[in-house]
């Protein structure tokens, strides 16, 4: 049985207090929630200048409490010997709770009191999170190698039992520690089984030992037992750095770390670098010459190069010279520089990355060097392809044609430097030179730079072009949906602005009332879509202005009405809840947007209903217009 008492207060017309009391009981289920301690609450679910739903829910305060944890550290200083001996400790419980819990220390079966042993402390330490009291052992004596018991209480709220943790303190406690059985930094082939094995060589309690990776999650095919971490048939993807961590709550945890390194090459490249002293751009007998080879791989550092001309190795002289690390080139590049070229130079290379000692194949790449075989790159955009139009959510092709021997690859940019590509990247290469784009967005609008790469080619000066890509869309119309309210028999004039549009004209502009459209002038391409009408009881209603250029069609939307805005509850009265025995009493208050918009408001009524309640039954509670309300005292039973 629910009862509903309301009354309007003086000071605030719109004001109301309303007094609930709920006889139904509430059941207990985890987490705890105590009766007692409920507060009767409202949700608005909708109200109105002609309606109003005020639905109740009982709410009531979480009390829970956490299991405790207990650390254990000492001072710092000489931890040689024995790790306890004549040293201060310092026993650190922690737990969270509602409310507060209380901490009860206990050596044994029986209680610590600072006040009667001198050589303990209880203090509660700052900046600390969560609720935490230290128990500080000062300079160990043979009775304090003893267990040690944290007992948390909240004092039995709601039926919550006390929780405890005990740590037994001997003279062999000790902090964990950790010895790997790899390096730190671990290189190993794809396709090959991994163990790591983490072994606790120190620590009591007995630590208990755990795995994790950065970046990510452990490998889903990651096994782990114990300390020991197995990785079957390891792919690149498994790659990263691997933390082993022992806890057992003494001191701090031991760590150690292993970095997994899953060898992998791809992207052999090379350049053809002419005598840079002589700025030339071809080759030239007489001349020096350099030719670069560099793959990706990982580890970088561990690639192996070896130089062949027509399929023989190449044996270094004063003429051919072999760079392992070319000094003048991005690290992991070797380079054969080819010393006043002569006719006998002329030749097939070759360049073949490798791992010594490893199972992953090697990669090769093959030069042809004469003076007919390398001629520089000529880049050029088609006649018609200079500007790209293309429409919103469509597709697009940006051409830049290259032509050279060898040919190398296009690098497409953005021209503005500071934006990205639309795949995200800063830089995308194209072998052919085309840059195919989908699902086109008006961001993607701007000029793009097309720019030979330096790699598989000559490394000469860099030849550029420019394509403009035109992305066209409908007009951007303000506002998109808007509530006009007006008194009876007064003007209203609708204006459907266009803020931007792809192509910047207006091709079309037609108005609607509730889906009907509305004969109107026809409208000048330069001035604001607009719409003037006197209002009145038959042309209320939803106003739309379909704004076209041609590729589009976006839409104004207007909700004309004299009715007033609905009325919307808020909460800002402090203190609006009220305790009388088992009573609660609560404030409720509304407000009205722009009541002056439409014709005079005369009057609010209230919809009341009570849920969880099968077919509830419903109050309803009327007022009088905001001016002519009186302190009267209605009571209303459902």
């Amino acid at each position: 049985m629910a009862s509903l008492l309301c009354r309007p207060r003086e000071s605030a017309c719109r004001t109301f207090a309303c007094l609930l009391q709920n006889s139904h009981p509430v059941s207990r289920r985890r987490p705890r929630k105590c009766p007692d301690v409920g507060l009767t609450k409202y949700l608005i679910s909708r109200c109105g200048p002609e309606t109003g739903v005020i639905s109740g829910y009982k709410a009531e305060e979480a009390a829970d409490l956490d299991k405790p944890v207990l650390t254990v550290h000492q001072t710092v200083g000489d931890v040689r010997g024995n790790y306890y001996q004549e040293k201060t400790v310092f026993l650190r419980c922690t737990v969270n709770s509602n409310p507060p819990a209380r901490f009860i220390w206990k050596r044994g079966n029986r209680l610590i009191e600072q006040s009667k042993d001198n050589g303990v402390d209880i203090y509660e330490p700052l900046y600390t999170q969560g609720e935490t009291k230290v128990l500080k052992l000062k300079n160990l004596r043979p009775q304090d190698f003893a267990d040690y018991t944290c007992q948390v209480s909240v004092r039995n709220v709601c039926d919550i039992s006390d929780s405890s943790v005990t740590f037994r303190l001997t003279n062999s406690t000790t902090p964990p520690a950790l010895k790997l059985s790899v390096n730190e930094t671990y290189v190993v082939d794809p396709g090959q089984p991994v163990t790591l094995l983490c072994e606790v060589t120190a620590g009591f309690p007995t630590p208990t030992v755990s795995w994790s990776r950065y970046p990510g999650p452990l490998p889903q095919r990651s096994v782990v037992r114990g300390g020991s971490l197995t990785l079957w048939s390891v792919t690149a993807a498994d790659a990263g750095v691997y933390n082993c961590t022992a806890v057992n709550n003494v001191g701090n945890p031991a760590r150690r770390t292993v970095n997994l390194i899953v060898r992998s090459m791809k992207n052999l490249t090379f350049q053809i670098t002419p005598d840079s002293n002589k700025d030339s751009e071809s080759i030239q007998m007489g001349r020096d010459l350099k030719l670069s080879c560099h793959v990706d791989a990982q580890p970088q550092d561990k690639v192996n190069y070896t130089w062949y001309k027509n399929g023989a190795p190449v044996l270094p002289t004063d003429t051919l010279i072999v760079l392992r690390s070319d000094p003048d080139m991005p690290p992991g590049t070797s380079s054969l520089e080819i010393v006043d070229m002569k006719f006998r130079d002329q030749a097939t290379y070759s360049c073949v990355a490798n791992f010594p000692g490893s199972s992953l194949p090697e990669l090769r790449v093959d030069v042809n060097i004469t003076q007919s075989s390398v001629v520089p790159p000529v880049l050029t955009v088609p006649l018609s392809g200079g500007v790209v139009n293309a429409s919103e959510g469509g597709t697009a092709e940006l051409v830049c044609l290259v032509d050279g021997k060898p040919r190398p690859p296009v690098l497409w940019s953005r021209a503005n430097k500071d934006l990205p590509m639309p795949s995200g990247d800063w830089m995308v290469e194209s072998r052919d030179g085309r840059l195919r784009l989908t699902n086109v967005s008006r961001d993607m609008m701007g000029a793009y730079r097309c720019q030979t790469a330096p790699y598989n080619g000559l490394n000469i000066k860099r030849r550029q072009a420019q394509v403009q890509l035109n992305v066209e869309y409908p007009p951007v119309v303000d506002p998109v949906l808007l509530d006009v309210r007006s008194p009876t028999f007064q003007t209203v004039n609708l204006r459907c602005v266009v803020l931007k549009s792809n192509p910047n004209r207006i091709a079309s502009v037609r108005w609607y009332r509730n889906g009907v459209a509305i004969r109107t002038p026809p409208a000048d391409p330069q001035s604001i879509p607009q719409l003037r009408f006197k209002l009145d009881p038959t042309n209320n209603g939803t106003y739309e202005c379909r704004v076209s250029n041609g590729v589009g069609t976006s839409t104004c939307t207007f909700n004309v009405s004299a009715q007033p805005y609905v009325a919307e509850f808020y909460y800002d009265t402090p203190n609006p809840i009220r305790t009388l025995k088992n009573n609660y009493s609560y404030i409720l208050q509304w407000t009205q947007k722009e009541p002056s918009a439409v014709d005079k408001i005369i009057g609010y009524w209230i919809n009341v209903q009570q849920k969880n309640v099968q077919r509830p039954p419903e109050t309803q509670a009327s007022f009088p217009r905001p001016c002519a309300c009186l302190p009267v005292r209605e009571t209303v039973s459902p």
